[in-house]
């Protein structure tokens, strides 16, 4: 083990580890050093310098996220020189500005402002030396608004695009005072390579970035009586409602946020976790058919690995990225949209009502949903399959809109024909998810026994690694997949589209045994998804990840093919997977686009 490093902080000596930064021993010492640029998923940036220090004997005073500690350092991070210091720089942040902050979509989760209110910026000595200058709002995208107004210049965003997606949508332009935050060439967000993931709304600190609302077209929708509003939530919804709402990280609210919403008005709380068991049944059947096509019928046309196409910000990267491994994604939409298309088919029929009367809203941890919805391929029930996507954010607003006492209120369960669930569709909503809702699917149809893990749990495909890697061997199959015997299923799982470029530079360069992959563009998948609660690190994501396996633990049933709900929807409407009608509503293709 390391010698440990010994220094002061405010007198008192701390031992730290080596490596560690100022900021990091600050905080194991319970001593909060205020920052805006650094946070725990991005690299150090140090370009804000509100975590400066002193460092006794050094003349500057010293940027803490990015200052490894030396023996005997002697540390003060409370001294006048500190203190005027960090009220200097958040109010030189504050005279460029736009402080409209009651009209603000961040009022109140705003990190500018919760120090402004620390440091009791009560005038703007420097407001005539910068005065406010005539800024753009990029409002084109379905999914992101984008107002210099508010941006501090931290690089959060930048660093998120490029660390955690490798995407490079944004960018520094300009330097000295006109320096800004743009996309390349200062397209629109919706004309870039940008997956609309979010990611960059969940990093950033203040209003600079946030995501399209849409909760007035939803009240207006509720409050008029022609129409049927019928709502689905999807699974890491339930794992997160409840941080906007006062309870600690890690609380599977399911039947709280059913009630709500109930409340809230809609004529129907459905499920998605019922379209992600539909969507398994549908993936599974695939990933076998085209096994079969490559194993016996020798089709070399054949595209494997096949690769998860639940993720619209995944979707929308390989596109742009990948386009010539297009036809490697499974062709069935996502939960979101398979249910959209059903709500004004199936459901319309079950229940004798126009679908174009019925108003179809998703809550979703996720702001690429927004702009899923809006695809032309989105359109197979004869009307726009979804209407509307809030978030988990948008759907806590409203609960406080409504004067609801979240904590008061008692359990519902989600209405029937398309909202009973299994333990296989909740967990979707963490890395891994599809994965292993699919293989305890497919082995059993395959072998006509469970998946040789204990308690249904695969948990090779679980955890947070970039990157996962599982297999699973075929022995002793049912007669008519006789031809798998002894194959050994490859697969693979990556979340955060950094780690979805190595595994397909693993496939481009024909490294890869896979037979399957899963990939979820946000970091620990929809449960880290950019319309989650803000703020979101790795150990918030892990806590939402053990709630929902907790609630798949605690289900009666946790097989995706033994919902009854699912059976009961190909005996009275779908007849089989693949078949004629579920091609219809519930696949679909994708189209390449340019790279910028």
């Amino acid at each position: 083990m390391a010698k440990k490093i010994n220094i002061t902080i405010n007198g008192m000596p701390v031992s730290v580890e080596p490596g560690k930064t100022i900021l990091e021993a600050a905080a194991v010492e319970g001593i909060k050093i205020p920052t805006l640029c650094y946070h725990k998923d991005l690299c150090v940036a140090g370009n804000c310098r509100v975590c400066v220090v002193e460092v006794v004997g050094q003349k500057r005073l010293s940027a803490s996220c990015a200052t490894p500690c030396e023996e005997g350092m002697e540390i003060l991070t409370n001294s006048l020189k500190v203190r005027n210091s960090r009220k200097h720089i958040i109010e030189l942040l504050l005279s460029e500005h736009n402080a409209d902050c009651t009209k603000c979509y961040r009022n109140g989760n705003c990190e500018l402002q919760v120090l402004s209110s620390e440091y009791k910026i009560m005038t703007q000595e420097f407001i005539e030396l910068a005065p406010l200058k005539n800024y753009t709002i990029d409002m084109f995208s379905p999914s992101i608004m984008k107002d210099d107004s508010k941006c501090i210049r931290c690089q959060r965003c930048v660093r998120t695009c490029a660390e955690l997606q490798g995407v490079n949508a944004l960018t520094v332009a300009y330097k000295g005072d006109k320096m800004k935050i743009s996309t390349f060439f200062e397209k629109s967000m919706n004309d870039v390579v940008c997956t609309n993931c979010g990611q960059c709304v969940n990093h950033c600190p203040t209003g600079a970035l946030v995501e399209r609302n849409y909760i007035e077209e939803v009240w207006e929708a509720i409050a008029d009586p022609s129409k049927h509003v019928v709502v689905q939530t999807a699974p890491a919804v339930r794992v997160g409602i409840g941080e906007e709402l006062g309870h600690k990280p890690g609380e599977a609210l399911t039947g709280k946020m059913v009630a709500a919403l109930k409340r809230l008005g809609f004529d129907s709380v459905l499920d998605t976790d019922f379209t992600a068991d539909l969507t398994i049944v549908e993936e599974g059947t695939e990933l076998l058919t085209r096994l079969k096509k490559a194993l016996i019928d020798k089709d070399k046309n054949v595209k494997l690995p096949m690769v998860t196409s639940c993720s619209p910000g995944w979707i929308k990267y390989i596109e742009h990225l990948y386009p010539e491994y297009l036809e490697n994604l499974s062709t069935c939409k996502s939960p979101q949209q398979m249910f959209g298309a059903l709500a004004k088919t199936y459901y319309a029929k079950a229940r004798k009502l126009d679908p174009e009367k019925i108003v179809s809203v998703s809550i979703m941890p996720c702001t690429a949903k927004k702009y899923e919805a809006y695809r032309p391929e989105m359109h197979d029930s004869g009307y726009r399959d979804v209407d509307y996507v809030l978030t988990t954010r948008e759907l806590a607003i409203m609960i406080k809109q409504a004067g609801l006492e979240f904590d008061k209120l008692a359990e519902s369960k989600h209405d029937r024909l398309m909202g009973e669930s299994t333990g296989a569709g909740v967990i979707f909503g963490a890395t891994g998810g599809v994965m292993e809702a699919a293989l305890r699917t497919a082995y059993e149809l395959v072998t006509g026994r469970e998946v040789p893990f204990e308690n249904l749990n695969i948990t090779p495909v679980r955890g947070l690694d970039g990157v996962r890697k599982a297999s699973i061997k075929i022995e002793n199959p049912l007669k008519e997949w006789a031809f798998l015997d002894g194959v050994e299923l490859k697969c693979a799982v990556a979340h955060g589209l950094v780690n979805a470029k190595k595994v397909m530079d693993t496939v481009k360069a024909g490294k890869s045994d896979f037979h399957f992959v899963e990939i979820m563009a946000c970091p620990g998948g929809c449960l880290g998804g950019g319309g989650q609660p803000i703020p979101t690190n790795p150990e918030i994501r892990q806590k939402r990840a053990e709630a929902i396996y907790a609630e798949d633990a605690g289900l009666p049933i946790r097989k995706s093919h033994e919902n009854p709900e699912i059976i009961k929807l190909y005996d009275d409407f779908l007849k089989e997977p693949l078949g004629e009608i579920s091609h219809h509503l519930l696949h679909t293709t994708y189209t390449k686009r340019e790279r910028f």
